[in-house]
């Protein structure tokens, strides 16, 4: 419950007030989809510790660039089907992935 009422207000902060950010975000992706990304993936706490330091670090002191959520996930046991697929998981660590949405993926929005 908690977790779909922040993902509304991400989805709110993207339709409507990053229009008086004019594109600001020194990342890809932006602040506000890592931050998503991270709230879908991992707890709640993870995800308000990780976005928080995402955003703390959107300024001129760092030099910004490519940064992609990192989360940790077991992918043993997954069945394979065709799909869409909507998230790739790039290994990092043991059991410790980039996420990196889609390009392709078609949104239902």
């Amino acid at each position: 419950m908690i977790r779909k009422l922040l993902l509304l207000v991400l989805k709110f902060y993207q339709k409507f007030l990053t229009i008086f950010s004019f594109g600001s975000c020194r990342y890809y992706p932006t602040c506000s989809h890592y931050a998503k990304l991270q709230f879908e993936h991992n707890n709640i706490l993870l995800a308000f510790y990780y976005s928080t330091l995402r955003v703390l670090r959107c300024n001129q002191l760092f030099e910004g660039g490519f940064d992609y959520p990192q989360i940790k996930k077991d992918l043993k046991n997954v069945q394979y089907k065709k799909i869409d697929v909507k998230y790739w998981f790039i290994p990092t660590k043991k059991d410790n992935y980039l996420i990196i949405q889609s390009q392709d993926f078609k949104h239902g929005n």
